[in-house]
C-alpha cells in the first residue's frame, strides 16, 4: 500500500515530466516547477518561417524502454507516438578526397551492415558477428542487472549472471572502447563507426570502457527511430500523461532554493535536515513557497547542490565537481536550407581521419576547439515533411567543443559570439566540400546557433556541458552520483546527472528509479508492468 505523498519536481524536461507521471500515477500529491516558458529542458524547439527545430536529442535508440515506460502508466509508445525506423540509419563521411573513400550508409538491418563490413575489410564480418554477440550480451545484463537499480542491495553484483560473465566484465572494465575495437577491426573507417557511440555517453572512445561497446548492437542491429513531427512530441507525451494523471505544472517559475528543515524525533539516521519544500520565484519578482514531503531534483545536479542547498547540506559539494569529468560542450546550428539536399540522409556523420586529437582539445587540458573538427548533421526533414517548408531542408549541426561557457552564446542569422559564428562557419563549409554540395552556405535562408553559456543560461548546465558528466569508469554505474541526498531525507535526484546516466531512455529509467525508492523496491531490473 503506498502512502501518498506531497511532490515537488524541480525540472520539466524528459526526467522530471517522467518522474512526475509515475508518482502520479501511484497516487501522490505532485507538482512541477519549470524554470523556462516550456517543457523540455534539453528537449526544447525552435520555430521560424515555417521550419521546426528539435534543439536537443535527436536519436531514438532503446526502444523497448521507450515501451516499458509507457506500459507502467497503461498506454503504449504507440498510443502516445508516431515512430518510424529509419533506413539507411546514418551516412558517413570520411573526408572529401578518393583516398577517404566515399561516404558509407549504415542500414537498418544488421545482414547489410554485416555485408558492408565483410566489403570493407575482408574478415570484419566474422569480427562484427562475435562483436554484436557480446554487445548483446552485455546490453542485456546491463539492463537486466545494472540500469534499473540504484545499487541499494548487492543482489546487483552476486547474481547469477553476474557472475558467470565477471572475468569478461572485468576485461570490459578495465580496458578502453578504442583498445577493443582496435584489436579486433583495422579499418579506421570500421573503428570510427564503432567508436562514435562514445560521444552519446558524453564521452571518446579513449576514455569509455569497453563494457559500452553494447551501444553498436543498437544502432547496427536493433536500428535507429525518429518520432514523427520531431523530439518534441515526445515531451508532448510525457505532459499529457502526467497531466491525466493530476500533475500541476508551473512554468516561469524557477526554484531558488530547497526548503529544509532539522530533523527531530526520528530514528537515528546520517541525515541531518529533512524536506519541507521548494521556493520558487513568482512572475511579479516575488517568492512561494510549495510544500512538500519528497522533492525531487531532476535539473542539472551540480546547479541544485551547489545553488539551492546550503554548504553543509550538500551530497556534491563545489570540491566533487572539481574532480568531475563533464561530457563535451557543443555549437548547435539550426539551419533552413533553400532546395533538397539528397546527399546528406537523416542522421549524418562527418569524421576527420585523426579523431583522437579532436578529442583531446576537448577533454585534455587547456582545451582548444578542434580545427577541423568531426561533427554530426540530422536532416529531420529527409523523413519528415512537416519540420520544413516545401523544397527546404532542416538541417541541425553539432560540432562537439570543450564544455567552456567562455566560449560563448549563439545568436539568429550571425548574431552569436565570434567563436560561435566562426565554427558553425567551418562547419557549414566541411559540410559541403565533404558531401559535394558547394553551394551550402549560399542557400542557408534561417539560421541560429547555440553555444555553451546558452546551455548554462536555458538549463543551468554545468560548466556548460551539453549532455551531462561524462559516463568514464568512475562516472558509471554504481561509481556515478546516487540518486538520492545523503544529508536531506526526502530529496531525490534524476536526469542525465545521476544514475544511470546520459540520454533519453537513461532519463526515463531514472525516473522508475524514483518510483522505487518511494515503494522501497530494492529490485534490479525493470518493474513488472502488473504492478503499474
Amino acid at each position: 500500500m503506498i502512502d501518498p505523498k506531497r511532490v515537488v519536481v524541480i525540472g520539466g524536461g524528459v526526467a522530471g515530466l517522467a518522474t512526475a507521471a509515475l508518482l502520479a500515477h501511484d497516487g501522490h500529491d505532485v507538482e512541477i516547477v519549470e524554470k523556462n516558458d516550456e517543457l523540455g529542458g534539453r528537449a526544447g524547439s525552435w520555430d521560424r518561417d515555417g521550419f521546426h527545430f528539435d534543439t536537443g536529442p535527436s536519436w531514438w535508440l532503446m526502444p523497448e524502454v521507450f515501451d516499458h515506460f509507457f506500459e507502467m502508466l497503461g498506454t503504449s509508445t504507440a498510443e502516445q507516438l508516431d515512430l518510424v525506423r529509419l533506413d539507411p540509419g546514418y551516412r558517413v563521411f570520411f573526408g572529401d578526397n578518393e583516398s577517404d573513400g566515399p561516404p558509407i550508409d549504415i542500414a537498418g538491418d544488421y545482414a547489410r551492415n554485416r555485408a558492408l563490413f565483410e566489403q570493407i575489410e575482408p574478415g570484419a564480418g566474422a569480427a562484427l558477428d562475435d562483436y554484436l554477440r557480446t554487445a548483446r550480451q552485455a546490453y542485456d545484463l546491463a539492463v537486466e542487472r545494472f540500469l534499473y537499480t540504484s545499487f541499494d542491495s548487492p543482489r546487483a553484483f552476486l547474481s547469477g549472471p553476474v557472475l558467470r560473465h565477471a572475468k569478461t566484465l572485468a576485461t570490459l572494465l578495465s580496458s578502453s572502447l578504442q583498445s577493443f575495437i582496435s584489436s579486433r577491426f583495422s579499418d579506421r573507417r570500421l573503428q570510427q563507426v564503432l567508436g562514435y557511440p562514445a560521444v552519446f555517453l558524453g564521452s571518446s572512445p579513449e576514455r569509455t570502457p569497453a563494457m559500452y561497446h553494447l551501444m553498436s548492437w543498437l544502432d547496427l542491429a536493433d536500428g535507429v527511430r525518429y518520432p514523427n513531427g520531431g523530439f518534441t512530441t515526445l515531451v508532448d507525451a510525457l505532459e499529457r500523461v502526467a497531466r491525466e494523471r493530476g500533475v500541476r505544472v508551473h512554468t516561469g517559475a524557477a526554484a531558488t532554493a530547497v526548503l529544509t528543515r532539522e530533523r527531530t524525533g526520528r530514528r537515528i539516521s546520517r541525515r541531518r535536515a529533512e524536506v519541507g519544500g521548494v521556493r520558487i520565484e513568482t512572475a511579479d519578482g516575488g517568492t512561494r513557497d510549495l510544500y512538500a514531503d519528497i522533492v525531487i531534483g531532476a535539473t542539472d545536479l551540480h546547479h541544485l547542490e551547489t545553488r539551492l542547498l546550503p554548504a553543509e547540506l550538500q551530497t556534491f559539494p563545489e570540491r566533487y565537481w572539481d574532480r568531475a569529468t563533464s561530457g563535451p560542450g557543443a555549437v548547435l546550428a539550426l539551419l533552413g536550407v533553400s532546395g533538397e539536399v539528397p546527399e546528406l540522409a537523416h542522421h549524418s556523420l562527418f569524421f576527420t581521419e585523426d579523431w583522437k586529437t579532436n578529442f583531446d582539445a576537448i577533454f585534455e587540458t587547456p582545451t582548444r576547439i578542434p580545427d577541423p573538427a568531426s561533427l554530426y548533421v540530422c536532416k529531420p526533414s529527409a523523413t519528415d515533411a512537416s519540420v520544413a517548408p516545401t523544397d527546404h531542408e532542416n538541417l541541425f549541426i553539432l560540432v562537439p567543443v570543450p564544455p567552456d561557457p567562455g566560449l560563448g552564446h549563439g545568436g539568429v542569422d550571425g548574431g552569436g559570439d565570434p567563436d560561435i559564428e566562426k565554427v558553425t562557419d567551418r562547419a557549414i563549409s566541411m559540410i559541403g566540400q565533404w558531401s559535394g554540395v558547394p553551394d551550402l552556405a549560399d542557400r542557408v535562408v534561417v539560421r541560429r546557433t547555440i553555444g555553451p553559456a546558452d546551455f548554462v543560461d536555458s538549463v543551468n548546465s554545468w560548466c556548460g556541458g551539453a549532455l551531462g558528466p561524462a559516463h568514464t569508469l568512475r562516472q558509471s554505474a554504481f561509481l556515478r552520483s546516487t540518486n538520492r541526498s545523503r544529508k536531506v531525507e526526502g530529496l531525490y535526484y534524476a536526469g542525465s546527472s545521476t544514475r544511470p546516466g546520459i540520454g533519453l531512455p537513461m532519463c526515463l529509467i531514472s525516473a522508475e528509479l524514483i518510483r522505487k525508492k518511494l515503494r522501497g523496491d530494492r529490485s534490479v531490473g525493470p518493474m513488472p508492468t502488473t504492478q503499474a
